[in-house]
């Protein structure tokens, strides 16, 4: 019978077949410490025949491509751990920057006293739950178009111990805006890669992610940016802050564009691996 240091040693191996060897070890490890609670530090152990049973069919779904969130059901994400399906966009660490930026804002400005916020496209409702968990007396809504992505979410706020309002809503449609209120930071992580750019995207999230929340139609491809903006001139209080995750290909023109309409204080800031990631901008 192999031991724990054994198979994550198999599995390892075969995961180099489809990935990096950096990449087959963060993988492997988190199916060692997710599902079998064996973490590197502690003394080897023999793998039990139950374990052994559960292995199999979550190697043939890695070897298949499938990202190990969906294989594991689960993804940590800044200060929280929430469920996936491929009904939702895997949380990732660019949207965890954008998440701690806005996080800076509120800790650092107390006196602005913001209180509400919206998400919009809320997915697996990772910002929004992220910034209740930090900052419990937030006042927080969420959206998304999704019925199946707003179960998802609810079962995490649930998990996670939060209270969000979430609401069945697409931002597109402008003769619904004033069914929602005014509120002091909006974020939002929409769709933004151009179909075009679909060549350039790793298979495994080609064939296992929610395409509707990653592409964006090439005609428009600041679409959401542009709806979000407009959106935010009429419902961001006086002092209220707008931020996006950006794709790094169109940053500046979501900048030009926000700028245009009215938008102050417009900045660009680049992520962990100095790609233009996360945009802001305020209307005072």
């Amino acid at each position: 019978m192999r031991s724990m240091t054994e198979l994550n040693a198999h599995l390892v191996k075969k995961l180099e077949k489809l990935y990096t060897h950096n990449e087959a070890k963060s993988i492997a490890r988190i199916v060692m410490e997710d599902v079998f609670r064996f973490y590197h530090f502690q003394d080897d152990r023999p793998i039990l025949e139950e374990e052994e049973k559960l292995f199999h069919p979550i190697q043939t779904r890695l070897l298949k491509g499938e990202p190990v969130q969906y294989v594991i059901g689960a993804s940590d994400f800044y200060n929280i751990r929430v469920k996936v399906t491929p009904d939702v966009l895997i949380p990732r660490q660019e949207t965890e920057e954008l998440v701690h930026l806005i996080l800076q804002l509120l800790k650092k400005n107390p006196e602005r006293q913001f209180s509400k916020v919206l998400d919009i496209g809320t997915g697996s409702g990772c910002i929004a739950i992220s910034l209740k968990k930090a900052m419990p007396d937030l006042e927080i809504t969420a959206l998304d178009v999704s019925q199946k992505a707003l179960e998802i979410a609810k079962q995490n706020a649930l998990s996670n111990e939060t209270e969000v309002n979430f609401l069945t809503f697409d931002i597109l449609q402008k003769e619904n805006w004033d069914q929602l209120p005014k509120f002091d930071i909006i974020v939002s992580n929409p769709p933004y890669i151009p179909k075009d750019e679909i060549h350039l995207m790793d298979q495994h999230v080609l064939d296992y992610e929610p395409q509707k929340a990653l592409f964006v139609d090439d005609s428009d491809p600041l679409l959401f940016y542009k709806k979000i903006s407009l959106f935010g001139l009429a419902h961001l209080q006086k002092e209220g802050v707008l931020y996006f995750e950006s794709n790094a290909f169109n940053a500046d023109d979501v900048v030009k564009f926000m700028e245009e309409i009215g938008y102050k204080e417009v900045i660009k800031r680049k992520d962990l691996n100095g790609n233009d990631r996360m945009i802001s901008g305020s209307l005072f």
